[in-house]
């Protein structure tokens, strides 16, 4: 292998997305389903196992509960995020927090025909 076929191996293929690195999710993907596991596995596993008298096996039970969240969660975003533009799912949650009032959206999400604002001149309709 010479250099010019280093060179063209190791160019990027998506420059204007960030690059899936595990089961369909991105790195803020994964950081967004660790950070929410990690917020509710560590306090229900500690609690737990506090309940069998071992509060230490807590920790595992946190660790083995992350690591299947990751998992499955990713497997679930590959799914909603097949075949679907990019940013899909961010665009439904920002406005279906909207739609409750938890966030305000500059999403437009109005349904229905368009108009472009315009009225014809006066003129126009009396000749008709």
């Amino acid at each position: 292998m010479d250099a010019q076929d280093i060179s063209t191996e190791t160019l990027a293929d998506r420059l204007n997305q960030e690059p899936v690195i595990f089961r369909g999710s991105t790195n803020s993907e994964l950081g967004m389903i660790l950070l929410c596991a990690t917020v509710f596995w560590l306090p229900a596993g500690l609690l737990l196992a506090g309940l069998f008298g071992a509060p230490v096996m807590g920790l595992g039970i946190a660790t083995l509960g992350v690591l299947a969240t990751i998992v499955f969660g990713s497997t679930g975003f590959q799914r909603i995020k097949r075949g679907r533009p990019d940013f899909y799912y961010q665009h439904v949650l920002i406005l279906k927090l909207n739609k409750f009032g938890l966030r305000s959206s500059s999403l437009i999400a109005r349904q229905g025909p368009w108009d472009l604002g315009r009225t014809l001149p006066r003129s126009f309709h009396s000749h008709r």
